[in-house]
């Protein structure tokens, strides 16, 4: 059983599919006028595990995520540049694009624009102004938060408490100060569409509401992004969403926590953001990936060079284990001995525990730092099996390694971790035969009593970066 906490009744609660088999997920994207931070970063890569459990456990996943390709923050950067708002948008949308790719996140199913649903959005637009919830002023259509009784559920606020505090402006045009602009009528040099209200563009809120309607439909299951976007995005998302349909608009919430910097906010105002593009510059993707993925996600995450660099050496033991263990699979053994010992069962018995805590982890709302901890409890037990001293026969210790990799490969993969596969594989065939070539002059030094010889290779090597050890199954080596 899958238990998640749905921001929107602030407790964990049994995940129950709209339809059985099968997810629908939608995820707030990016508005593309620069390149993707860290901060945007985390919640893609959240979901993204998120996406893979859920196919894991059998579900069938359609993937929604918008791309707020019209803004004032685009058409600025395009008037400054002296470009078209389209040229801005697609460049930062193939800067996306390169960025998460690098971090091994899968491809939504769906990513549309706002530019694509201009139709979507002004039949939504013009279902509230029917339905009484918003209203026309000059070209402008705002929503009316004094018509939708169930306004502030999501974020806990009270309206009456929001008004108070809202700042009064003398010459705003609204009937109330919360209430949020659905349609903006046109300005000279801005992007604009004909409307039955005249030429203008959508608000922010209301293009996620038209776009996840069109493609899930009412009462889909996960709409998530981060905690900055619960008040005022997602609490409008809902008030103008039911609204227009009359029907529960998503029915669990999800929200990563912030990303701090010296545990203060990471913002652009505060000047203290970073490009993934910068960090991928001086670490690999996935000690980038694996960081984000060992705090649970609801939680702050604290970043520092000195935060990444702790990130990489743990994900290096990882990877370790699973270099040493790919030393003993060259010859896969898929197929069980008739012979075990109880050596062997214990640690079937390891792997299949493994399984085990890693779903109970990810079952409790999605907690990767818990599941990693597992992958840290198999990396010990593995190492210690491959370092007893007693021998084991070969067709049995070859099939444990094998499973050994296996469920590397399956729980890593689920975290989109040790995807370098393709990679290891092409040159593996290479390094192991060079590697062989050596051991076995080293081997041949020794029982010829040449120590010297013997220890200027084996000295060369640690040298390189390479421990060579003697074991029962016979000599192995391994990166430092």
């Amino acid at each position: 059983m899958i238990r998640v906490y749905n921001t929107l009744t602030k407790q964990k609660e049994e995940f129950v599919p709209r339809e059985p088999g099968r997810v629908s997920i939608y995820v707030c994207g990016v508005t593309p006028y620069n390149h993707p931070h860290i901060g945007n970063a985390r919640p893609f890569i959240t979901w993204d595990v998120i996406r893979r459990y859920l196919e894991y456990r059998g579900f069938e996943v359609q993937h929604v995520q918008n791309f707020t390709d019209i803004d004032d923050k685009i058409i600025n950067v395009a008037q400054k540049e002296g470009r078209k708002w389209q040229e801005i948008a697609d460049r930062y949308i193939e800067a996306y694009f390169k960025d998460m790719d690098a971090l091994h996140i899968k491809r939504a199913h769906v990513y549309p624009r706002v530019s694509e649903h201009i139709a979507e959005i002004i039949d939504v637009v013009q279902t509230l102004v029917d339905r009484g919830y918003a209203y026309v002023m000059d070209g402008d259509v705002y929503y009316e938060v004094n018509k939708f009784d169930g306004y502030g559920k999501l974020s806990g606020r009270i309206l009456e408490d929001m008004k108070a505090g809202a700042r009064v402006d003398v010459n705003d045009r609204k009937k109330n100060p919360m209430d949020f602009a659905l349609w903006k009528a046109a300005k000279p040099g801005e992007p604009s569409w004909q409307s039955p209200w005249g030429f203008g563009r959508p608000g922010w809120h209301i293009e996620c509401s038209a776009m996840s309607l069109k493609y899930l439909g009412t009462g889909f299951d996960f709409h998530g992004g981060g905690s900055d976007l619960i008040f005022p995005h997602h609490e409008n998302e809902i008030a103008q969403s039911e609204a227009c349909t009359g029907e529960c608009f998503a029915r669990y919430w999800l929200h990563n926590g912030f990303i701090t910097v010296n545990e203060e906010k990471m913002s652009k105002s505060l000047g203290n953001f970073f490009l993934v593009r910068d960090v991928l510059t001086h670490f690999d993707p996935e000690v980038l990936r694996f960081f984000v993925l060992s705090t649970h996600y609801r939680s702050p995450l604290d970043f520092s060079d000195d935060k990444l660099a702790e990130a990489s050496r743990a994900l290096g033991r990882l990877q370790n284990t699973l270099e040493a263990v790919r030393g003993y699979t060259k010859q896969r053994v898929a197929t069980r001995p008739a012979q075990t010992d109880a050596a062997t069962e214990k640690l079937e018995q390891v792997i299949d525990k493994a399984r085990v805590d890693f779903c109970t982890a990810m079952d409790d709302d999605f907690n990767t730092a818990q599941a990693i901890a597992v992958l840290f409890d198999l990396t010990r037990d593995i190492n210690t099996f491959i370092g007893n001293s007693r021998p084991v026969p070969e067709p049995e210790f070859k099939y444990l390694m094998t499973q050994a990799e296996d469920i590397f490969m399956e729980l890593g993969g689920i975290l989109g971790l040790f995807a370098k596969k393709e990679d290891h594989d092409a040159n593996l065939e290479l390094v192991e035969n060079l590697m062989q070539l050596v051991i076995n002059i080293r081997q041949q030094a020794r029982q010829n009593k040449d120590w010297t010889t013997a220890d200027l290779i084996r000295d060369c090597l640690q040298q390189m970066g390479i421990i060579i050890e003697d074991t029962p199954q016979g000599p192995r080596w391994k990166k430092k």
